[in-house]
């Protein structure tokens, strides 16, 4: 998936004008969320609708923009005052899966265990 690897995951909060490109969106990350668009990280943006979203990464090449377009569907997004939020590699999922990040009905996390 693309978070792997990704310790840091930015979500732009509320709704994003997803008409602009990788410029638009590495000055939003620099901007708003007072960040480096070329370090290490997914920036993650939703639009107003809640039925599109674009990710942001560099991979010391250059940057990747994934988008992903639901027909039917609405993403959960988060609304509030902040520009961003941070999140880990399970609540993106649970996002891209159409879930809540509050939702309470998410099997745990299973932490890998030697039985001996």
């Amino acid at each position: 998936m693309i978070e792997a690897g990704y310790t840091q995951i930015h979500l732009a909060v509320g709704a994003t004008d997803l008409r602009k490109g990788i410029e638009g969106l590495a000055l939003i990350v620099t901007e708003s969320f007072n960040l480096d668009p070329f370090s290490k990280g997914l920036y993650v943006f939703c639009n107003r609708s809640k039925d599109k979203i674009k990710i942001l990464r560099w991979d010391n090449t250059g940057f990747w923009l994934y988008y992903k377009r639901l027909e039917k569907a609405r993403f959960r997004w988060p609304e509030g005052k902040s520009a961003a939020m941070s999140v880990g590699g399970r609540e993106l999922r649970w996002l891209l899966d159409g879930l809540s990040l509050t939702q309470k009905s998410a099997h745990r996390e299973v932490i890998e265990r030697v039985i001996i």
